[in-house]
């Protein structure tokens, strides 16, 4: 692949832009400056990238897969209202790689939350016929006991639909914890659930989405996980 075409992929600018740094000996690829900008290099090769010696993070081509482990006070918005955008807490060459995010959590909802530039692995985690199970732990504003998890089981009408949603799994360990699992990717989905069966969530975190958890990433960290099967 062409350097210059590889490291506007990589969100280091414009075409003309990365010629430029590449003429002026700015670019070093896995230790070695490069000067040429018609060099041929194979992307699946590369693992270090610094721009005018500053070290930046190489970017999985063509498609990159990463697991945030989400703070709160943060949109899942390119354009957030009242709140940073979650998409701040990456560096700026990947924002420029256009990321999406896997579904959506609150501003308010810690947790897991992927994001990636793959459309069809998007979809394929979101759509609810594919039913991707999603593990939270809401924290409950009243205690509760086995009626709530069985309501929640059963499935609850939700306000604009015309048909019952179940949980696939409720439980609680502790009177106001509750830990509840969903296949589908309703708006507020699990505030609305426990609203609808008579409680409400005082806070709320995503344990796991699929086959994947934040494991030791700290709240605002970042790492990119393996490209799916």
């Amino acid at each position: 692949m062409n350097l210059s075409k590889y490291l506007q992929a990589q969100g280091w600018g414009s075409r003309k832009q990365c010629q430029w740094l590449i003429r002026n000996g700015l670019v070093s690829v896995n230790g070695h400056v490069l000067d040429n900008e018609h060099a041929e290099i194979d992307p699946t090769a590369v693992h270090s990238l610094q721009r005018d010696g500053e070290p930046l993070v190489v970017i999985p081509y063509p498609y990159y897969y990463l697991l945030l482990n989400k703070p709160a006070g943060y949109e899942t918005s390119h354009k957030p209202r009242d709140y940073p955008s979650v998409f701040s807490l990456l560096p700026d060459h990947l924002r420029a790689r256009q990321p999406q995010a896997v579904g959506r959590l609150d501003a308010d909802t810690t947790g897991v939350l992927l994001i990636t530039n793959d459309g069809a692995f998007n979809h394929r985690l979101t759509s609810p016929k594919h039913k991707v199970p999603k593990h939270y732990r809401a924290t409950l504003k009243h205690p509760a006991d086995e009626n709530l998890c069985a309501t929640l089981r059963q499935g609850v009408l939700l306000h604009d639909e015309n048909e019952t949603i179940a949980a696939a799994a409720a439980s609680l360990p502790q009177p106001t914890i509750l830990l509840l699992t969903l296949t589908e990717g309703k708006y507020h989905q699990v505030k609305r659930m426990v609203a609808a069966a008579g409680n409400r969530v005082a806070a709320l975190h995503r344990l796991r989405f699929g086959d994947w958890d934040c494991g030791q990433l700290a709240e605002g960290e970042w790492c990119f996980i393996d490209q799916p099967a």
